[in-house]
C-alpha cells in the first residue's frame, strides 16, 4: 500500500528572540495542525495519529508535545499523539513512522511534523539542567570506555573532520554559505515559499500586528567579504558561525494518507513516498552518515543519484552537503535550490518536516518528478526519504 503526502506546511523561520519567540511551542504546533485540516479540504477527515519530532524535550517542550498540540488544536480529543527524538532528523523520522503506518495498512490518515522553539527552550538545556541538578548526562562509562576521549562526541568536531576528510577548505565553505543566502533570497523574492508557509500574526516591536511570512534568517545583502571575516569556531579549523546552520524557531507538518483515504475524502496528493531509509554510522565523525545512508536507500529503490531531480541535504554545517555531493557525484545545481539551514535556519526537531515541505512544493513549482531528503543527526545517524510527485 502506498502513502501519499496530501498537505504540507511550515512556519517561516524565526531568528533567536525574533518574531516567533512569543509563541508557546505547543500553540505554534497546534496552529499548523489546524492549517493542515484547512488545506486538505475535507471537513470530515479522520486523523488517526499525530507524530511530532522535538529534540529538546524539557519545559515547554516536555510531556509529549504532540499530544499537547492536539489538545490546543481543533482535532478531536480522541486523536492520540506521540513525540519522537532522532536528534536533527526527528520530524523526518516522524514522517517515516507515519508512512509506515499507512503502508502497512494499519492506518489511513496520519499527521507527521515537528517543532523547536530554540528561543524559549535553548539547545542542550535538557542535558545542562539535568547535570546542574545532579542527574548526570547521557555519556555512560561504557561509551567512554569504548571510545575514549573521542566518546565526548561533538557535532562541531565531526563537521571539521568531514571537511578535512573531503578536502574542503574555508573558501569553499564560505562560498557555499553565500550561495545559500542568495538562493533563499531569490526564492523569497519570487514567492517560491508562498504556498508552503503558513503566515502568522505577530505583534511587532512597535506594538503593531504584522504577518510573519518570510524567513528571518536570510541575509539579502550577504557578500563573500563579510562571510570570510567571521571568526573561526576553533583554532586551526575552517568552520564559522556563517558556515553553520542558524538557531531558529519553527514548526512544520505534513498530512499523509492512503489511497483509500484519498478516495474517501477526495484529497489531492502532492507526492508519493517512494522509499525510506535510516542508518547509523561512526558517532565520532558523526555527520558523515547521510552519505552511506543515501547510497543504501538509492540501492533499495533501484535508483541512481542521477535519477533524482531535486535534493534537500540539511545544511547543519557547510561541509556536510558539500561532502555529500562530492561523495555521491551529485549535481549541486539540484541541491538545496531554495537555500538551506545556513540561510533559512535549522529548528532542530522541525527541520525534517520543514525540508520535506519545501521539497514537495519545489517539485510542483519546477515540474520535477523525484526528490530526495537527507540529514545528518546527533549520534552518527541519517534518515533518507525519496518522494515522487503525483
Amino acid at each position: 500500500m502506498d502513502a501519499y503526502i496530501v498537505a504540507a506546511t511550515r512556519t517561516a523561520g524565526g531568528r533567536k528572540g525574533g518574531r516567533l519567540a512569543g509563541f508557546h511551542p505547543v500553540d505554534l504546533s497546534a496552529l499548523l495542525l489546524d492549517e493542515l485540516l484547512d488545506r486538505c479540504g475535507s471537513p470530515s477527515i479522520e486523523v488517526e495519529d499525530v507524530i511530532f519530532g522535538c529534540v529538546t524535550q524539557i519545559g515547554e517542550q516536555s510531556a509529549n508535545i504532540a499530544r499537547g498540540a492536539i489538545l490546543a488544536s481543533r482535532l478531536p480529543l480522541s486523536v492520540p499523539g506521540t513525540t519522537v527524538d532522532r536528534q536533527c532528523g526527528s520530524s523526518q523520522q516522524a514522517l517515516h513512522f507515519a508512512a509506515q503506518a499507512i503502508m502497512s495498512g494499519c492506518m489511513d490518515v496520519v499527521i507527521a511534523g515537528g517543532v523547536e522553539s530554540m528561543s524559549r527552550v535553548p539547545l542542550g538545556s535538557s542535558v545542562f539542567l539535568a547535570k546542574q541538578e545532579g542527574f548526570g548526562g547521557p555519556l555512560s562509562p561504557k561509551i567512554l570506555e569504548r571510545f575514549g576521549e573521542q566518546g565526548r562526541f561533538s557535532q562541531f568536531t565531526g563537521a571539521e573532520q568531514v571537511a578535512r576528510k573531503y578536502g574542503l577548505a574555508r573558501p569553499a565553505l564560505d562560498a557555499f554559505a553565500l550561495e545559500s543566502h542568495q538562493r533563499a533570497a531569490r526564492a523569497t523574492r519570487r514567492g517560491a515559499f508562498n504556498r508552503e508557509i503558513f503566515p502568522l500574526k505577530v505583534t511587532g516591536e512597535d506594538g503593531q500586528e504584522v504577518s510573519h511570512e518570510a524567513d528571518e534568517g536570510i541575509r539579502f545583502d550577504a557578500n563573500l567579504e563579510a562571510i570570510s571575516e567571521v571568526k573561526l569556531l576553533a583554532d586551526g579549523g575552517c568552520l564559522t558561525a556563517a558556515t553553520s546552520s542558524q538557531i531558529c524557531d519553527g514548526a512544520a507538518a505534513v498530512m499523509l494518507a492512503s489511497e483509500r483515504a484519498i478516495s474517501r475524502y477526495e484529497l489531492q496528493p502532492l507526492a508519493r513516498i517512494r522509499e525510506t531509509g535510516v542508518l547509523g554510522g561512526d558517532p565520532v565523525i558523526m555527520l558523515e552518515a547521510p552519505i552511506p545512508a543515501t547510497q543504501a536507500t538509492l540501492r533499495k529503490a533501484g535508483l541512481g543519484i542521477g535519477d533524482i531531480d531535486l535534493y534537500e541535504v540539511n545544511e547543519a554545517f557547510a561541509s556536510i552537503p558539500l561532502a555529500w555531493a562530492q561523495a555521491l557525484g551529485a549535481d549541486r545545481d539540484r541541491m538545496n535550490v531554495n537555500g538551506g539551514a545556513i540561510s533559512l535556519g535549522h529548528p532542530l526537531g522541525a527541520s525534517g518536516a520543514k525540508l520535506m515541505t519545501t521539497l514537495v512544493h519545489a517539485l510542483v513549482e519546477k515540474d520535477k518528478h523525484l526528490g530526495l531528503l537527507t540529514m545528518c543527526e546527533g549520534g552518527g545517524m541519517a534518515n533518507v526519504t525519496i518522494v515522487e510527485r503525483v
